[in-house]
């Protein structure tokens, strides 16, 4: 959801678990090594110094940021920082033990040999895991998607430079070229990355496509394209502009940071702690599978009262438009007619939607039953919604979000409509619990969308899901 912004140690919470695990791999071998027995738990003795060296682990990594810039590190600077750590978590958990009187009543080559284990296995650990990252950035398992806006004659530097580190969990989709007459260029190659805008084409480019973010690098002698770069960050898409070129314009965070070899001022509409990344994702995991196990006890009861009234599938799928154009598969409960899609064309005079940008009326004739009927019951009371917990915990969507348009309907996008795709779909928000029934106008929709995504904070989410159970409870559905 938006620009995360890490933070300390959270950012490599996977190296500082598998260096802990590490650590009790070799306090076990040291012990096996010392004993020739295989579980150190039989005595108190040993099962205190496992908890020394656990929180003295903890205590070095937190304190000593033992694994700042761990991705960046060459070989002899990883050994060593490897060495460092098994160094002070040693030094730390003899100091311990020292200070406690308890020093005697240890083995000590237990000590020594569960060091010696330590640094060979947590370097062999760091050199794989980190192998396995370049490999998996290789193999194209990068999911953010960038757009390098540049020059002709800097883009080939430009991009050498962002492919030479491989961690930033980015994939270059195309490169946009600033100067005049570069739509000669566009559908053309640089550097093995597509040309697929000029300065007049590259805003709706990204409103059309599925971009994740930008990153602008133009010499002095190129006038800084203000106008597109206030679109873009108005779309919701995250900015990176080269710290020479940096400015703020109003309503937006900004980020000091690095992408590839370059220093960056990351510029979006919110940003979010990587700790703040994870509770929404759990809270998502969480209600992903409750909702889950709820949809199954109702699709007992509902799915033979659909298929009575209208003989078909009982889960409606349509392709949406998620995070940043990204598509997926959207599930419902089919509450409508099979021919629901091919009737609405039919009914888009009656769309009380200004300008078709969504599609809503009262009355709807496609509702399976009719407003009395099980289409109009289990949309009433947003029933039909239960299988998009199936999307939550794939990922494809949030609890809390903005509601995801169709393709039809994203193409119709403006620019700033395009903001609504900034953040996770859910399948509430903040205009459904804002009288849902009621708003008609989609620039009404578009305005309270971009103000959950500035204003977004984890209890804000929680206060929208207990709206929403009271809007649904009074059966004022159909979202």
């Amino acid at each position: 959801m938006y620009q995360k912004r890490n933070s300390g140690w959270m950012k490599h919470l996977d190296f500082m678990l598998m260096d802990l695990i590490c650590l009790w791999g070799a306090y076990f071998m040291a012990y096996y090594v010392r004993y020739q027995k295989f579980i150190p738990f039989q005595e108190e003795k040993f099962i205190n110094m496992f908890q020394v060296f656990f929180f003295c682990h903890m205590f070095v990594t937190l304190f000593n940021n033992s694994f700042k810039n761990v991705l960046k590190r060459g070989t002899w600077r990883e050994i060593t920082s490897a060495l460092k750590q098994v160094i002070l978590v040693v030094m730390s958990a003899t100091f311990y033990l020292f200070a406690t009187r308890g020093s005697t009543n240890y083995s000590r080559i237990t000590i020594f040999v569960t060091a010696w284990f330590y640094f060979l296995l947590t370097c062999m650990t760091r050199f794989l895991w980190k192998a396995f990252l370049r490999w998996q950035g290789i193999k194209g398992a990068k999911k953010r998607t960038l757009v390098v806006m540049t020059t002709a004659g800097m883009a080939e530097e430009v991009v050498e430079q962002l492919r030479v580190n491989r961690f930033n969990g980015l994939r270059m989709v195309g490169l946009a070229l600033m100067e005049d007459g570069a739509s000669k260029w566009v559908g053309q190659e640089m550097n093995g990355i597509p040309v697929v805008a000029d300065a007049a084409t590259v805003a709706e480019y990204v409103c059309q496509e599925w971009v994740d973010e930008v990153f602008i690098s133009l010499p002095r002698e190129i006038p800084f394209p203000e106008q597109i770069y206030s679109e873009l960050v108005g779309m919701g898409v995250t900015v990176h502009l080269h710290i020479l070129r940096a400015m703020k314009l109003e309503g937006q965070e900004q980020n000091m940071g690095r992408l590839g070899a370059y220093t960056v001022l990351s510029s979006s509409i919110n940003m979010v702690t990587t700790g703040q990344a994870f509770c929404k994702r759990l809270m998502d995991i969480i209600g992903g599978l409750l909702g889950c196990i709820l949809t199954a006890i109702l699709c007992i009861f509902v799915a033979p009262a659909i298929y009575i009234k209208s003989p078909g599938p009982i889960f409606f799928t349509q392709e949406r438009v998620g995070r940043n154009g990204k598509k997926f598969k959207l599930y419902k409960f089919r509450s409508m007619y099979m021919d629901a899609e091919e009737r609405k064309k039919e009914l888009m005079e009656q769309n009380q939607i200004k300008d078709g940008m969504m599609f809503k009326m009262e009355h709807d004739p496609r509702i399976i039953g009719g407003e009395h009927g099980i289409g109009g019951i289990i949309r009433r009371f947003s029933i039909d919604e239960f299988p998009q917990f199936w999307n939550v915990l794939k990922g494809d969507m949030s609890l809390v979000g903005t509601r995801p348009p169709t393709v039809e309907e994203w193409e119709k996008y403006d620019l700033h409509h395009r903001v609504r795709l900034a953040a996770k779909p859910g399948i509430t928000g903040l205009w459904q619990v804002s009288g849902r029934s009621g708003i008609t106008d989609f620039e009404e929709v578009v305005k309270l969308d971009k103000t959950y995504i500035m204003d977004w904070t984890m209890g804000l989410d929680i206060r929208i899901l207990l709206k929403t159970v009271k809007v649904v409870l009074m059966g004022d559905g159909a979202y």
